[in-house]
């Protein structure tokens, strides 16, 4: 899969992160580099432990990252789960992280189809 059809199948403006990183393999160093990023797996833990300091701090970073990558799928309910946490209290945030782990799956599924 190409990068374009990445983009395409995960929800994401490709053209959006085209003309700000003007070129595709940078794109896809990025994109490929968004696998290891821990910002996913630390909201989800600090949201099961309560510690809503920790939970804003990762969704924040899951947001902008998402935001920079043009990852516009991931990064609304992203955007919706850091301003629920902005007052550092988890309470309410199940079915915004359900929707966060369905989006992160699809952006995650799509990076690992993508051509090397």
């Amino acid at each position: 899969m190409t990068v374009k059809e990445c983009y395409e199948q995960m929800g994401a403006d490709y053209e959006g992160v085209l003309g700000r990183l003007r070129s595709e393999g940078l794109i896809k160093k990025f994109a490929k580099k968004f696998l290891d990023d821990g910002s996913f797996q630390s909201l989800k833990d600090n949201l099961a432990q309560r510690n809503g300091e920790e939970a804003f701090r990762a969704a924040h970073t899951l947001k902008g990252v998402c935001q920079n990558l043009g990852f516009d799928n991931l990064y609304k309910p992203s955007f919706d789960i850091t301003e629920q946490l902005r007052g550092r209290n988890t309470e309410g945030c199940e079915e915004l992280f359900a929707k966060v782990e369905e989006q992160y799956k699809k952006t995650t599924d799509a990076i690992q189809m993508m051509d090397d």
